[in-house]
């Protein structure tokens, strides 16, 4: 009835004389309006939501990013994420035409796919970086000592004491006594004693098999069992055990064979 009152009022709105039958077209067009406005509302309403969450997710996305260009060591004017990026180009000569409501629509369900896509993907790059932090973190690659220079590298050499061929496992520093000894990386102590031939002694496990080893020191300053961090004082320079003056003897083991120093202090982390 709605439909047939819509077209005949349409179609014969200026014929029409009754006062009743005006009403009745009047109601129904009034009807069909509020129906009308109704569903635009609910569609608006539906919208809205849509593009809050979306403006969430664009926050968030953000977040991320800036995060993954902070652990890939970017620069952070190289990236603005917060500023909404240029855009331009000349007008098209073709013949403009308005979007439909339901291209719109179509549209923001599309950018809401993309945008769900997008925040997974990021996920996962966001979780591999910072476990490739971590790793780094507890890899044996910070100078244990704050100097450089060293009297001894890793592998054979002329023994101090014997003066015969032999093979050092590890790399001397040489720094004054009670210099501080720092952590490699962090880890766990499983050995803090007075050893024969390496005198005060530290162990600290990685994890993942690699032990950093610390010896000849003057003082030990942690426990068996006690958690350290990277860059930790953990004892002092010294010249105990089997010793020919003050130095540190850093030594990095993996599954208890020694691994030359070298290659993990040049690591960057």
């Amino acid at each position: 009835m709605a439909m047939v009152l819509n077209y005949i009022s349409l179609r014969y709105a200026d014929k029409i004389d009754s006062p009743t039958l005006k009403s009745l077209v009047l109601s129904a067009q009034q009807e069909e309006h509020q129906k009308t406005q109704s569903y635009l509302r609910d569609s608006l309403n539906a919208m809205a939501i849509k593009m809050g969450q979306m403006q969430a997710q664009l926050l968030r996305l953000d977040s991320v990013g800036m995060r993954l260009a902070e652990l890939a060591g970017m620069k952070p004017q190289e990236y603005l994420f917060n500023q909404n990026p240029g855009q331009g180009g000349t007008l098209s000569t073709q013949q403009l035409q308005d979007i439909s409501f339901t291209e719109f629509n179509s549209q923001i369900q599309e950018l809401a796919r993309t945008l769900d896509d997008r925040t997974d993907k990021l996920d996962a790059l966001d979780s591999l970086l910072m476990q490739d932090r971590l790793r780094k973190k507890f890899f044996p690659s910070a100078m244990p000592v704050e100097g450089k220079a060293y009297s001894s590298g890793f592998g054979l050499r002329i023994d101090p004491f014997s003066g015969k061929r032999h093979f050092h496992e590890g790399i001397d520093f040489i720094m004054p006594a009670g210099s501080p000894v720092l952590a490699a990386a962090g880890g766990v102590v499983v050995y803090s004693d007075y050893h024969p031939e390496y005198g005060n002694m530290i162990d600290v496990d990685h994890g993942n098999d690699f032990v950093s080893r610390y010896a000849h020191a003057s003082k030990r300053l942690v426990k068996v069992g006690q958690v350290v961090v990277r860059g930790q004082k953990i004892a002092e320079v010294g010249s105990t055990g089997r010793s020919t003056g003050p130095h540190l003897h850093f030594e990095v083991r993996h599954r208890g064979s020694p691994q030359n120093p070298s290659r993990f202090l040049k690591m960057p982390g």
